[in-house]
Formats: C-alpha cells, sequence, structure tokens
C-alpha cells in the first residue's frame, strides 16, 4: 500500500504539469486549426470558382457548401454561392447567400451590386415593387462604398432608365450615372450615354453616333466591342456589325463570341450560312450559358432564324422550342414558332 500510494503522490505532479502544459498550448492549437480550416474552405473557394467558370454551376455550390462547413465566416464562399445559383437562375436562394455575404462583410462593394442583381431577378420574377426599390439600393450602396465601380454605376443608370417612377425609376439620376461614368473612364462614359440616348432620349441616332466613337477609341476590353456589336444587332446592321466583330477579333480571334456574332450578322444578311450554322452550334457546344454572355436560347433562336430561311421549317421550329425551353419570356422566338405552326396547320 505504501509503494501504491508513493506512486499516486509521484504522479499528481506530473499530470498537473501536463495539464497545464495542454492549457497552454490550446490557444495555438485552436489557431492552427482554424487556419487549416480556412485553407480548406479557401481551397475548395478557387475549385469552385473554376467550376462556375467552366459553366459547371451545380458542382460549384457543391464546392462552396464545403467551403461554407468549413468556414462559416467565409464572406467570399456565400457570395460565391450567390453568384452560381444566379446562372441557375434560382434567385432565392441567390438573395440568400448574397445576403449571408453582406453580413458578414457590409462594406464590399462587388458583394452588394450582385446582391442587387439577385433581388433584380427575383423581382422580375415575381413582378415585385417592394423588391425592386431593393435593387436600386443595393447598387445606390454599391457606388456609395466604391464610386469607382463603374459596373454598378452602369447597372443603376440601367434601373433609372427601366423602372417606373413608383419603384425608384428617374431619368435624371440615370444621366448623373453617364456623367459620372464618363469622368472615370470616356469608353465607358459613351457607352452609359448611348443606353441614356436610345433608352432614355428615345435617340436611336444619337445612341449610334456614341457607339461609333466607342469603336473609334479601339478599347482594349472585348465587353465594350460585343456592347457595340449587340446595338448594331437590335439595329439589324450585319454590315456594322461585322465591323465591330473585326474590331474585338484584332483584340481576341479566339474567343468563342467572335464566331457567334459572325454568325449573327451572316444570318441577318442571308451570307454564307453554312458557316454561320457552324458557328452557331460550335458555340453552343463549347461555351457555358452563362449571364453576361449571348445565352444559348439566343444561339438556338438564330439557328431558328437561319433554318427558317432556308425553308427548313421542322428544323426551326425544333430550335425556337429548343430556345423557349431555355428562356419562355423569348418573345421573338415564341412569336416566329406560332407563325410557323398557323401555318403547317
Amino acid at each position: 500500500m505504501k509503494t501504491q500510494t508513493a506512486r499516486t503522490v509521484n504522479a499528481t505532479p506530473r499530470l498537473l504539469c501536463a495539464a497545464l502544459l495542454f492549457a497552454a498550448l490550446l490557444p495555438c492549437i485552436t489557431r492552427a486549426a482554424a487556419l487549416a480550416m480556412a485553407a480548406d474552405a479557401s481551397s475548395a473557394i478557387q475549385s469552385a470558382q473554376r467550376q462556375f467558370n467552366e459553366g459547371n454551376y451545380t458542382a460549384a455550390i457543391t464546392a462552396l457548401q464545403q467551403a461554407v462547413a468549413q468556414n462559416s465566416s467565409s464572406a467570399e464562399a456565400y457570395y460565391w454561392l450567390g453568384r452560381s445559383y444566379y446562372e441557375m437562375r434560382d434567385y432565392d436562394n441567390a438573395v440568400e447567400q448574397g445576403e449571408k455575404s453582406i453580413s458578414l462583410d457590409p462594406k464590399n462593394s462587388l458583394y452588394h451590386m450582385w446582391l442587387g442583381e439577385s433581388y433584380g431577378g427575383k423581382a422580375d420574377r415575381d413582378r415585385s415593387f417592394s423588391l425592386a426599390k431593393k435593387v436600386k439600393a443595393e447598387f445606390k450602396e454599391a457606388v456609395s462604398l466604391d464610386p469607382s465601380n463603374i459596373q454598378a454605376r452602369r447597372n443603376l443608370e440601367q434601373y433609372c432608365l427601366d423602372a417606373p417612377w413608383i419603384a425608384g425609376g428617374n431619368k435624371d439620376e440615370a444621366l448623373q450615372q453617364v456623367n459620372a461614368i464618363a469622368a472615370i473612364d470616356p469608353v465607358q462614359g459613351d457607352l452609359a450615354r448611348a443606353v441614356y440616348d436610345r433608352e432614355g432620349l428615345k435617340k436611336p441616332d444619337d445612341a449610334e453616333t456614341d457607339m461609333r466613337q466607342v469603336l473609334a477609341a479601339k478599347p482594349k476590353t472585348l465587353d465594350a466591342y460585343f456592347e457595340v456589336t449587340d446595338f448594331f444587332v437590335d439595329e439589324n446592321k450585319p454590315a456594322d456589325i461585322g465591323a465591330a466583330v473585326d474590331a474585338a477579333a484584332l483584340v481576341a480571334p479566339n474567343d468563342p463570341r467572335v464566331g457567334y456574332y459572325r454568325a449573327v450578322a451572316d444570318v441577318l444578311s442571308n451570307t454564307d450560312l453554312p458557316t454561320a450554322e457552324r458557328n452557331l452550334k460550335s458555340y453552343l457546344a463549347s461555351t457555358p450559358d452563362r449571364s453576361d454572355w449571348p445565352s444559348h436560347a439566343a444561339a438556338r433562336e438564330w439557328l431558328g432564324r437561319l433554318y427558317e430561311g432556308q425553308g427548313k421549317r421542322a428544323d426551326a421550329a425544333e430550335q425556337y422550342r429548343a430556345a423557349l425551353q431555355l428562356e419562355p419570356k423569348d418573345k421573338e422566338a415564341k412569336e416566329r414558332l406560332e407563325k410557323l405552326e398557323k401555318g403547317s396547320s
């Protein structure tokens, strides 16, 4: 018994020292674990961004949900979750995740801008004035937080032009954004003014002058060329579409949108339709369906118009139906399909 007691007494200081040592090391262990979890979350976010860029939004969401499980305080993970849901047109989840990103990082202009976009998608779907007002509030907050955020200013301009006054539409506010953008970037200012001239003042000739000034400036960004191209598509001017696309091709000849817009010009002018068909099919096969590029629904519609011009009514109808499945609000595809169906009855 004495030996056993001695062992017990001698063990007590050792246990006490071990406990004290563990307590001293616990903050370091906790910090190390937190850093490891944050690193794992960061890796998951990077993986999700790659999947997002490839158009694999479902996989991106899965990776981001893993990132949130590893680090629930990551505003960036919630932001990309919102972006992914937005691309899938799941606006309820896009709004929910966007709001979480803002709650964690309330001073981030980009997060506010995309929350506004998500509110916009939901407002359009639900025809909600209250949600529409949130769209404007988020765009204004994005501009307030970062006055150099040109995209947020462009979004605010567009909202002020599109929305009825009861939901915050205001042409004077739109013009304020145009002038502010022009002071930051003259090319973007011309693009913004073209929108204001055409949609706000109903002066398409002035808008065309603005767009030609953009081309004359030879911008280095592709999006500027394609915005000009979209303008000429709306104006049904295939020669001008071709000139804008040629200018874009000097910047990035391998961008898939170059082939897409060449096909649009060919369909409008009814020239080289076999090449146009190949370009449209290539665009559908090789690009993700994303909100900031020509939609796959639009590509299907142009294929339908191509086949219609060739007298291939069944093929055209098939493409119009595919376009409407992707975008039920595609008015042009709906009208053309109805016309075909009436003609065949």
